[in-house]
């Protein structure tokens, strides 16, 4: 049955009616648990005192030994000062714990990787990067997460040059989202038969999110002579000076773009061109139908915008697109290019391995892994781009993919043969799954009211 363009929207604001009524009955999607065993209560002075000096004085002398003794290994702090949530903006480091849990619980869910939502009442970077610092022994990760521009490539630079962090950091509206683009574009490309070396690229919007993929497409081989970049203002020109302040990185991603200096709107800039990457003004009618015609035939569009994006996907239809994917899974017969399939997986091979860092070629690989998961399937379609969430056997081979090329550059600590990469995955992220549903079996999370 072909649903109207009204039913469409009712069913479009679902999800939302659905939260308002769920999240009050769970109070929260996460809590802690206990992973040891406990035949009786003398098992206590096993996991607290007198036992606990033990470990505790191995891993004074060891401080690596951190990894065998305790959770670290697995521990993921998911740090917001809610100054850029999802397409809301700036609603605060309370408000954005609903968000922040749910990453958590993705994180558990499909990467089984223990995640703490930490979301600090600050908007100094200087502070967000003491306090990250600070708690880093804690943890065997860091998930920076919706922070506005241009604090959030700030706090991850200096992050991640910082010789006293042991331990990755990682901005998923950058590095994430980038792929996750990149392994949807990869396919994509093949469905509408064009090369990525030959391809003319539009990104909306010069947010974190943009800046990454970018980067991450040029680095995978899309040619930054072949890209226009818009902001609120218009197209990204190298003879706009005033781009040099006050976010001077727009002026260098003009200087590496545009090569004619074309100045306009996004439809201005849209005109022949073959990618339109939006993480612009959330939607519906942030992206023109009549400006999306006037892209090239066979035109591929990710409309990003979350929670709504830019386009309806049925007006993207309408205006020729071929290949159409948002950020959102609800939308039937057309691809979800969503982090989700991202970061989960980039954590856990980040983890396996004690990894220092995650460079952008352990993201090349997660999006060729994603994408090649997809192509195998055997039904790559302008509705299925990259697999979709309930594709489990993803995660682990991404996994593999990530941990693979951080042994591969040497930032790994550990190596470990595939097989047993393989293994450790899928061991991780099944018991994830059948914890949850043994509970929901068991009544300890109770069904939803009807």
């Amino acid at each position: 049955m072909v649903l109207t363009k009204e039913e469409l929207l009712e069913k479009a604001k679902k999800p939302s009616i659905d939260a308002m009524r769920l999240h009050p009955f769970y109070k929260g999607k996460i809590e802690t648990g206990i992973k040891c065993c406990l035949r009786n209560f003398d098992d206590f002075s096993i996991w607290y005192t007198p036992g606990v000096a033990k470990p505790c004085l191995d891993i004074r002398d060891n401080p690596d030994k951190a990894y065998e003794h305790t959770n670290k290994a697995n521990a993921v702090a998911v740090v917001s000062n809610g100054t850029r949530v999802l397409g809301l903006g700036n609603i605060g480091a309370q408000a954005s714990m609903p968000v922040m849990e749910g990453k958590a619980l993705l994180f558990k869910y499909l990467g089984g990787v223990d995640a703490y939502p930490i979301c600090l009442d600050t908007k100094d970077p200087d502070k967000v990067i003491e306090i990250v610092k600070i708690f880093q022994p804690s943890f065997g990760g860091i998930n920076l997460e919706d922070i506005e521009k241009p604090d959030c490539f700030y706090i991850l630079d200096t992050l991640r040059k910082d010789p006293t962090m042991k331990i990755p950091v990682f901005h998923d509206d950058q590095q994430g989202t980038a792929a996750i683009n990149l392994a949807g574009l990869i396919n994509a490309l093949k469905i509408v038969g064009k090369k990525i070396q030959d391809v003319q690229v539009v990104f909306n919007g010069a947010g974190a999110a943009n800046v990454a993929i970018y980067r991450l497409l040029v680095a995978a081989g899309v040619k930054p002579v072949h890209t226009l970049i818009t902001d609120s203002k218009g197209i990204l020109s190298r003879t706009d000076e005033s781009l040099k302040s006050p976010e001077p990185y727009k002026y260098d991603l003009a200087c590496q773009t545009n090569p004619s200096c074309i100045t306009g709107r996004l439809g201005k800039a849209l005109k022949g061109a073959d990618v339109l990457i939006s993480c612009g003004a959330n939607g519906p009618g942030a992206l023109k139908i009549q400006d999306i015609k006037g892209m090239a035939s066979n035109s591929i569009v990710f409309a990003c915008e979350n929670p709504i994006p830019g386009i309806w996907p049925w007006e993207a239809t309408e205006a020729g697109v071929k290949v159409f994917a948002t950020g959102r899974s609800d939308f039937e017969g057309h691809s979800q290019i969503n982090n989700s399939l991202g970061f989960p997986a980039i954590f856990r091979g980040t983890l396996d391995v004690q990894a220092r860092t995650i460079t952008d070629e352990m993201c090349i690989a997660a999006a060729r892994e994603i994408a090649k998961v997809a192509e195998e399937k055997g039904n790559l379609n302008p509705g299925y781009v990259v697999p979709t969430m309930d594709e489990w056997d993803l995660f682990p081979r991404e996994a593999v993919a990530v941990a693979q090329k951080a042994m591969e550059q040497g930032v790994a600590r550990l190596k470990k043969s595939k097989q047993d990469l393989l293994a450790n995955a899928e061991a991780m992220i099944k018991r994830s799954r059948e914890i949850v549903q043994s509970l929901m079996k068991s009544g300890h999370i109770k069904d939803p009211p009807v």
